[in-house]
């Protein structure tokens, strides 16, 4: 009897997973159906077999999209951001509410992010769904959101690492050891992904999985043992001292954001994903739930274990406070050890992403040093993109050489949090046209209107309450001016209007020829647009 019965489970299994490939199949048949139909929903030059032509092909499941969102999200911000957002609006009440908030935006943005990302699924995230809606003036989307993302670069996970591991060797920062560490770690973590790319997929699941699990469960464990701790924050502090200003939740929040940062992780590489429309479905919302949870019982952990002020005066380094209030010093080297290899992997995810919006810029022909084939190619293996890698390493190298340390962390943190609303606003813009525009387009998922609302509604209260003062005049990053973040994030988009600019209308305009786009296939099988200048008559 019981094999009976099991065989006719296996074979509802069976024919359950081919019900769900034939539906996938049958969903991705449509897109592509309906974007050669109508070439109005086309992101870009180049057709959806062009795109996703190259490379190592279709290899993450689901199990490694969700550990690529979770180990994206789960990096540095919940061991280091929760002293900087407690200083910043005053209360342990209100920093936990702003976790819970910083929870329910990522949903709302994963929600929509998906159905783009099932309408579209190609690689390059807000890149193609921006181009999508965004097509006159032409390239201008795609330079907008290139330049918006110019500045989620490492350095806020290698400051992280960095800071861990001098912790752990009992050595103590300063401005050039910390520099030192960064620029071996980011140098490693390219080549590691441009000449062994599936090594690196391997080292970036061991990471995630391995080192973030261990260290939440046991915080949380220990949080929850030590609850009785009269010192502790959430204990004594959890309503007095709550700010007033909006300004300061504002720039909380985008701390919290950056920290949750990474649900949209997927929608970067999505011709590396098979099945990707119910890849996609599945594994964004388990990884982003699994991350909410984990963080609100790491807070709470945080909370019960230390006071107010020793939270605040930890820097990025609050999870090592926490394990010494709780197991001693010995204890707090050995979790600096986990923190430092949890930041490395995170540095390692978001090299992976980033490299691939890199290559599908250059492959849409954008003007670069030495000409696009090279910057869109995957050589020298022909299966990972390290000019792409390269790409995303320049800006990387600047951003840990140039500014004082003290003070970079924190503002990093803002002005990538910025930029990302500017996007995030012409998003969901952008996915009301299309609704209005292409009713009947194909839309494997769809987002509850409300949810986009409430999103919207956000980024527009995070693009204005920055300029506010705040409680205490001078914002967490003194000297600088408490707005210089927005102004900066403002300038690096305007920058990528001005480059757009000079290519498509000043420099052919000055020189008198026109841009005359031509599809070309390289020897990796990547398909590229390359730009020629045919001289007007």
């Amino acid at each position: 009897m019981s094999t009976t019965w099991w065989s006719r489970l296996s074979k509802q299994e069976e024919e359950d997973q081919d019900d769900r490939a034939s539906e996938s199949q049958l969903s991705e048949k449509h897109i592509k159906k309906q974007l050669h139909d109508d070439p109005d929903l086309n992101p870009g030059e180049l057709t959806f077999e062009e795109d996703t032509a190259g490379g190592l092909g279709r290899y993450l499941g689901v199990t490694s999209c969700t550990l690529l969102i979770v180990g994206r999200i789960i990096g540095t911000g919940i061991f280091s951001t929760p002293s900087s957002i407690l200083s910043g609006v005053g209360s342990v009440g209100a920093s936990l509410m702003l976790w819970v908030l910083g929870f329910l935006l990522s949903f709302c943005g994963l929600f929509i992010w998906l159905e783009f990302g099932t309408m579209f699924p190609r690689s390059g995230g807000e890149k193609v769904y921006l181009e999508a809606v965004y097509r006159k003036p032409k390239y201008l989307a795609t330079f907008m959101s290139h330049f918006g993302s110019v500045f989620g670069v490492n350095w806020s996970f290698i400051k992280v690492f960095a800071s861990n591991i001098l912790v752990a060797a009992g050595k103590i920062a300063d401005r050039w050891n910390e520099r030192g560490i960064a620029l071996a770690v980011i140098t490693f973590v390219t080549l590691l992904h441009g000449l062994t790319p599936k090594a690196g997929v391997v080292i970036m699941n061991v990471c995630k999985f391995d080192f973030y699990t261990i260290i939440l469960f046991n915080i949380f464990l220990a949080g929850a043992f030590d609850i009785q701790n009269h010192n502790s924050a959430i204990r004594r502090h959890h309503r007095l001292g709550s700010s007033t200003s909006s300004n300061d939740y504002a720039t909380a929040t985008f701390k919290v954001l950056n920290a949750y940062a990474g649900w949209s992780n997927v929608n970067y590489v999505m011709n590396n994903v098979r099945d990707p429309v119910r890849t996609l479905k599945i594994a964004g919302p388990l990884g982003l739930g699994i991350c909410a949870v984990l963080y609100l019982l790491a807070n709470v952990a945080y909370f019960s274990a230390a006071s107010k002020a020793q939270i605040e005066a930890t820097g990025v380094t609050v999870a090592a406070l926490f394990f010494k209030n709780v197991f001693g010093s010995v204890a707090e080297r050995a979790l600096s050890v986990f923190v430092a290899l949890s930041a490395l992997g995170n540095v390692i995810t978001v090299t992976f992403a980033a490299s691939r919006v890199n290559q599908e810029l250059a492959k849409e022909g954008i003007p670069l040093p030495f000409g696009n084939k090279f910057w869109a190619s995957n050589w020298p293996t022909g299966k990972s993109p390290l000019p792409g890698l390269i790409i995303h390493l320049i800006p990387s190298v600047i951003v840990i050489i140039a500014p004082p340390p003290n003070i970079v962390y924190p503002f990093i943190l803002d002005v990538e949090g910025y930029p990302q609303q500017i996007i995030n606003f012409f998003i969901v813009i952008g996915l009301f046209y299309l609704r209005w525009k292409k009713p009947n387009a194909v839309r494997p998922f769809k987002v509850w209107w409300p949810l986009a609302v409430f999103f919207l509604a956000a980024a527009v209260f995070l693009l204005v309450a920055p300029f506010l003062k705040p409680a205490n005049g001078v914002g967490d990053t003194p000297p600088l001016p408490y707005y210089l973040y927005c102004l900066v994030g403002i300038s690096i988009m305007f920058a990528g209007v001005l480059y757009w600019a000079a290519w498509r209308i000043l420099l052919p305009k000055v020189f008198g020829y026109e841009l005359v786009p031509r599809k070309e296939r390289l020897d990796d099988g990547t398909v590229v647009t390359v730009f020629s200048n045919k001289k007007m008559q």
